[in-house]
């Protein structure tokens, strides 16, 4: 003990209520149902069930992490680990002049890493220092895969390291404009997929937040942490679409996938296999039976039975349900299939989604679970403008979409799937795949017709979008050099 007595102000863990121990003290959500009156959310279980185990390691601390006494607490920082935030200026002053002169020894930290230190005059044995990333609008799907990988890092350092407790601060500061109900979705999903997969040693993870986070951290945790069976009931509409993949990495980041060996992540390339999956059979299946509710609507609507608003209303619902199962299953044999995923964006600055032909098993794949995996992906891409790129090279049979199955999906999607789609470039058509195109979307859908781009270069595709903004399978280059030779890059 300090002679003076600063030890006193830290704070044990073990003093502090469990957030399973708080149960009743959440922030209440709105109670609106987005389903709308007369529809359950009971058949569709949640990606984040109840967990009391899970629920006993998690704690909500109201003040400085820098306090805490437990194995390890996180410091925010900047890549040269000389941020001056009030986390890190906390951490500093606590922890001694010993900790700058060790920070010297690391050499910086790249955004999204985590590297760890003594704790020096901390109660805390370590801190895990981290680098979260600068949010733009423009790259936001790189800044949610950078604050990821920081939580992920902090989370593997530990229980690596053998630590039997965390404390965890809020990694985006105010400085680097991550806005903070954002944030906390990633911190809240990447610790519980950790803890779920990977945290039988850890024993508690502390949530740290100032007076002004407290509120936004406590709405939200009932959703990724339900403490009843109840609470997960009520939390489950309230859940956003995009819940990343298995490890709680968000979908499709536009600089992961650039830089990966092969296109598309897991997540990205399920989804497109699922709109392909889709398309191949419709029979008995499940989702003919779903559709089958659309026709009756149909004959309503001709029958003048149904007003606007209504036929609008019960298309919503329907989209509704099938978004909310998308949610909940796994579907990560679907996503195996790297047939569908987001790259870069096109000259117009348009999110761009990949779709390789030659990749979807029509004849072998689950096809309801294949249209729940796109619309589970594509939900939050169509939120914006975007384009698709149809690579058909060297599709056979097996990979052709059945027509119907295609205008099935077209009416099930919600409506910004198709108003926000602003171009469909088919690259390497056939004349027999060109004739199908055109009946298709002249007689079965609408508003699609003119969005059909038939390019039968790469060359013709770089013209409207960079090559570096677009991650082509190596099939379809190698296609491409035989067929219409090297692509040649422009001096201009």
């Amino acid at each position: 003990m300090d002679p003076l007595g600063a030890r006193c102000q830290f704070v044990d863990i073990q003093t502090l209520p469990t957030w399973q121990q708080q149960l009743g003290e959440g922030v209440p959500l709105d109670p609106l149902d987005p389903l709308g009156p007369g529809d359950s959310l009971q058949d569709f279980p949640s990606p984040f069930p109840f967990r009391p185990d899970i629920n006993r390691k998690i704690i909500l601390f109201c003040d400085d992490v820098a306090l805490l006494n437990c194995t390890a607490i996180v410091n925010t920082s900047n890549e040269s680990l000389g941020d001056k935030n009030l986390v890190s200026d906390s951490v500093h002053r606590l922890a001694g002049p010993e900790l700058k002169d060790e920070l010297v020894k690391l050499k910086g930290c790249r955004t999204g890493e985590a590297k760890l230190t003594k704790g020096f005059s901390l109660a805390a044995r370590f801190i895990i220092h981290t680098v979260g990333p600068k949010y733009k609008a423009k790259y936001r799907t790189a800044a949610e895969s950078s604050l990821f990988s920081c939580y992920r890092n902090t989370m593997q350092l530990a229980a690596e390291q053998s630590m039997a407790s965390v404390g965890l601060c809020v990694v985006s500061t105010a400085k680097r404009g991550y806005p903070l109900e954002d944030a906390t979705h990633i911190a809240f999903r990447t610790v519980r997929r950790f803890l779920e997969s990977h945290g039988n040693s850890l024993e508690a993870v502390v949530f740290a937040v100032s007076d002004s986070e407290e509120s936004v951290y406590r709405k939200l945790l009932p959703l990724y942490f339900p403490r009843s069976e109840e609470e997960e009931k009520v939390s489950l509409p309230f859940i956003p679409a995009d819940i990343g993949n298995t490890e709680g990495e968000p979908v499709v980041p536009e600089r992961q996938i650039r830089i990966a060996e092969k296109p598309g992540t897991l997540e990205d390339d399920s989804e497109e296999e699922s709109l392909r999956a889709d398309l191949g059979q419709v029979g008995n299946h499940a989702f003919a039976r779903m559709e089958g509710d659309v026709d009756k609507q149909r004959k309503q609507i001709l029958q003048g039975q149904m007003s606007e608003a209504a036929i609008l209303k019960q298309h919503q619902r329907n989209y509704g349900r099938w978004l909310c199962r998308a949610r909940a299953e796994d579907l990560s044999d679907v996503a195996a299939l790297k047939a569908l995923y987001q790259t870069g964006v096109d000259m117009c600055g348009r999110t761009v989604v990949v779709l390789v032909g030659r990749n979807i098993p029509v004849t072998i794949i689950d096809i309801e679970k294949a249209l729940l995996y796109f619309i589970h992906v594509m939900d939050h891409i169509a939120v914006k403008e975007y384009v698709m790129v149809y690579f058909h090279t060297l599709t056979g049979e097996h990979n052709h979409l059945d027509a119907d199955f295609l205008k099935n999906l077209h009416d099930i999607v919600d409506a910004k799937f198709k108003k926000n789609l602003k171009a469909f470039y088919f690259v390497h058509p056939t004349f027999r795949s060109k004739v199908s195109t055109w009946f298709f979307t002249t007689f079965s859908v609408s508003g699609v017709k003119d969005k059909v781009r038939y390019l039968d270069t790469l060359q013709q595709l770089f013209t409207c979008m960079r090559p570096e903004q677009v991650d082509i399978p190596p099939f379809v280059l190698d296609y491409d050099a035989r067929v219409n030779g090297p692509y040649q890059r422009s001096q201009s």
